[in-house]
């Protein structure tokens, strides 16, 4: 009689255990710390949860996205985005995933003309200047503050003052970058800015996708939404034309494995880094692109209010993964037929873009 107590009791425990943790409410968003700047600064981490079990984890350098736990079609959690646990890989300079900014991609010869001022800018690549310059967005502390909770969604802003001067650039531009997990499983990038004197601004996020989770990234199969591209010189400079991807390695309107043609461009930058003109885009939200990982069947979809997306095979690591960046076009500010990137004072910079990630 003892051990039959001895058994229902455990019983009851444990079914009163499940039943409170089944019952117990979701943290959608948790706040822990990831570590120390050089001058003791904290670096925070936020993790974002939704209730179909995918997480995301985001730190407060460089607004980093460090994780994405998407579910493949048998259900399994991979970490899709290249990333890493240790604040000690980030204090080496590795910084995949973060914010991008003042002006992500290529300014051309790191100058520009407004308003009868000449501006002059880091030559970090080349004669030329790219991604914002040698620190950028990507390499500051931003402040990071978690929203509160919405029924179906958990989000997280982050905050910075990119200062008048700063990387070269005019004006005081204050910006806000919030992250939201839905319950649909769509990470969702919302980013304003505003300034006091007028600045180009062209901000995306530099996220490395493999939805395997490992291996190369040759064997994603990829549609985008584009008809056109930006042609660009052998630095990566826009000519100022517009091409058609028509009977070019760049065509995707058909869904396409990414190594099938990667040989055939020229000339050879190891790979895909292009841009490409989103067919309707920078209007509203628009789908742009559509990757699929045939092994494990997950799919993610990018929607964006950009006009363009940039195609980076991640050349420089061999293929690992692939960037779909949401932008206006390289040197916009220098190619007056482009959309314009150029802020005003008492105008708000406003961009949305969302990877939705699904399986097939």
């Amino acid at each position: 009689m003892h051990l039959f107590q001895t058994i229902t009791f455990a019983l009851i425990a444990l079914f009163v255990s499940v039943t409170q943790a089944a019952s117990a409410p979701l943290m959608r968003v948790e706040e822990a710390s990831f570590g120390r700047m050089a001058d003791g600064t904290p670096v925070k981490q936020f993790t974002l949860r939704n209730k179909k079990g995918m997480v995301t984890r985001v730190i407060s350098y460089g607004a980093i996205i460090t994780e994405i736990q998407s579910p493949d079609r048998h259900g399994t959690m991979t970490n899709v985005v290249l990333g890493s646990p240790n604040w000690e890989a980030y204090q080496k300079g590795f910084n995949a995933a973060a914010v991008i900014g003042r002006v992500a991609n290529r300014i051309a010869k790191a100058r520009f003309t407004l308003d009868g001022t000449e501006y002059n800018l880091a030559a970090n690549s080349g004669v030329n200047h790219i991604h914002g310059g040698r620190k950028g967005f990507a390499s500051v502390v931003w402040e990071g503050k978690a929203l509160p909770a919405m029924d179906h969604e958990g989000a997280v802003q982050f905050t910075y003052l990119s200062k008048d001067g700063e990387e070269g650039y005019p004006g005081n531009l204050e910006v806000k970058v919030t992250y939201t997990l839905t319950d649909a499983n769509e990470l969702r990038l919302d980013y304003e800015a505003t300034t006091d004197k007028a600045t180009p601004v062209n901000l995306t996020n530099h996220a490395y996708f493999n939805l395997a989770g490992q291996g190369d990234a040759l064997d994603h199969e990829l549609w985008l939404a584009a008809d056109r591209y930006t042609l660009a010189d052998d630095n990566l400079i826009p000519t100022g034309e517009i091409a058609s991807v028509k009977g070019t390695p760049l065509d995707f309107t058909t869904s396409t494995r990414i190594g099938a043609r990667i040989e055939q461009i020229k000339p050879k930058p190891n790979g895909y880094d292009h841009n490409y003109v989103i067919n309707g885009g920078g209007k509203s939200l628009t789908l742009a692109a559509r990757v699929l990982e045939p092994k494990s069947g997950r799919v993610m979809e990018v929607r964006t209010t950009e006009p363009g997306v940039q195609l980076y095979t991640g050349n420089h690591l061999k293929h690992g993964a692939l960037c779909l960046e949401t932008q206006h076009y390289p040197d916009s500010v220098n190619q007056p037929k482009f959309p314009s990137t150029i802020l005003r004072p008492g105008q708000t910079f406003k961009s949305t873009t969302v990877f939705a990630f699904s399986t097939k």
